[in-house]
């Protein structure tokens, strides 16, 4: 295994133990009683990108409040964007500051949402090098808490970060135990 692989893999460990065993989970007792994991997509190193921030272009350092599940909104500021090709196709996300905490994350929808990943959209959150380049891999793409149960308030990707592409990548839809995918996304609605 390479080293990316090991680090994905222990990546991928700590959070289902979080999940398991954590009073933090987002996932109800019923939920953990069953619990074996989280499903997430193969590695794909087509999708642990390094990427330049382009911090030009309209928008870019304002504020913006992005609409929560819950009808609230939470702050950001627009960092940038960064631009890559999924299977050839030009795609476009645009970066966004967090006001609180001033990490970056990027609320995304791609087309596996609602088929292979939760309905509402996936989260990431690139890592700024000392060269000033993001990385950008999508293999840690992860479901907010509001994919689990009710209660949360999560970021809804804005139409800017809705792609046509697939980005089979990072963390599937959860699936309850003993619940199809479906009637667990109902759950989470």
């Amino acid at each position: 295994m390479t080293e990316r692989g090991e680090r994905l893999a222990g990546y991928r460990h700590r959070r289902d133990h979080f999940f398991a065993e954590h009073p933090h989970s987002p996932l109800s007792e019923s939920q953990r009683a069953g619990f074996a994991g989280l499903d997430y997509f193969p590695e794909s190193a087509d999708m642990a990108l390094n990427l330049p921030l382009d911090e030009s272009g309209p928008g870019v350092g304002k504020a913006v409040d992005i609409p929560t599940s819950d009808g609230k909104a939470k702050s950001f500021s627009r960092a940038g964007r960064v631009r890559f090709d999924v299977e050839g196709v030009p795609v476009e996300l645009t970066v966004f500051k967090d006001s609180d905490r001033g990490s970056l994350f990027i609320p995304f929808r791609d087309a596996t949402a609602g088929r292979e990943t939760y309905a509402v959209g996936r989260y990431l959150e690139p890592q700024a090098r000392p060269d000033g380049t993001l990385d950008v891999d999508f293999n840690y793409a992860y479901n907010p808490f509001c994919a689990y149960g009710e209660g949360w308030s999560c970021p809804i990707p804005p139409e800017e970060n809705r792609l046509g592409v697939a980005i089979a990548a990072g963390e599937k839809a959860f699936a309850a135990p003993g619940k199809s995918m479906a009637e667990s996304a109902a759950l989470s609605d």
